[in-house]
C-alpha cells in the first residue's frame, strides 16, 4: 500500500470512531472512497457492527440501481446465464449449497421440458404422418385438393389431407431445428 493510501486510512479510521460516537445507537457506519479505475486506490472501512448488505439496501434506496451498467452485475448475469447453460448440458454442477445451484436446476429442468415435447412433437408428427397418408389414399394430389378448396374441401378427407400436409412442414422443422 502507498504511503499516500496508508495515511489516508489512519485518517479515515479515526474519523470512522469520531463520527461512530454521534449515531444513534442502532445506525451502522461504513465509510467507501474509490478513485474510478484505480483499483489500488479503493477504500471501505466498515465499523465493527456493520453489515455490507445493510450498506448496499442504504445506497439502492438513495438511487443505486441494477440498471445501470457495472463489472459486478455482468459478472453475475454471467454466472446466471452459464448455470442456465450447464444446468441444461446437466455438466458441472455447482458445488453443493451454491446459490447457483437454483438457476442451474433451472437450466436442467428447461432442458428435461423440452426434450419432453420434442418427444411427444415426434410422436405426434408421426401419427399425423401416418392420418395424412390414410387421407391421401382417398383425396389424390394436393394441388388438386388446393384448387378445389384446400381445408374447405367437401370431401372431409380431402381437407383433412391439406390441413395435415401444411402442419407437417412446421412440424418438421420445429423437429428439425430442436435436434441441433
Amino acid at each position: 500500500m502507498s504511503q499516500e493510501k496508508n495515511a489516508f486510512r489512519d485518517e479515515a479510521i479515526e474519523a470512522i470512531s469520531d463520527m461512530a460516537q454521534h449515531l444513534p445507537l442502532d445506525c451502522e457506519l461504513l465509510v467507501v472512497a474509490c478513485c474510478p479505475g484505480k483499483k489500488e486506490f479503493d477504500l471501505v472501512l466498515p465499523s465493527p457492527e456493520s453489515n455490507l448488505n445493510n450498506a448496499l439496501d442504504a445506497l439502492r434506496r438513495n438511487g443505486l440501481s441494477i440498471d445501470g451498467d457495472n463489472a459486478y452485475k455482468r459478472d453475475l448475469l454471467d454466472v446466471v446465464v452459464g448455470a442456465l447453460a450447464l444446468g441444461a448440458q446437466n455438466t458441472n454442477p455447482p458445488p453443493a449449497g451454491h446459490w447457483g445451484q437454483r438457476f442451474w436446476d433451472i437450466g436442467r429442468e428447461e432442458r428435461a421440458n423440452s426434450e419432453a415435447l420434442l418427444k411427444a412433437l415426434e410422436s405426434l408428427t408421426q401419427i399425423a404422418g401416418e392420418c395424412k397418408q390414410i387421407a391421401s389414399n382417398y383425396s389424390g394430389t394436393i394441388d388438386g385438393i388446393f384448387e378445389h378448396g384446400g381445408d374447405d374441401h367437401e370431401d372431409p378427407s380431402c381437407a383433412i389431407f391439406h390441413r395435415l400436409y401444411y402442419a407437417m412442414f412446421d412440424a418438421r422443422a420445429a423437429i428439425k431445428k430442436a435436434s441441433i
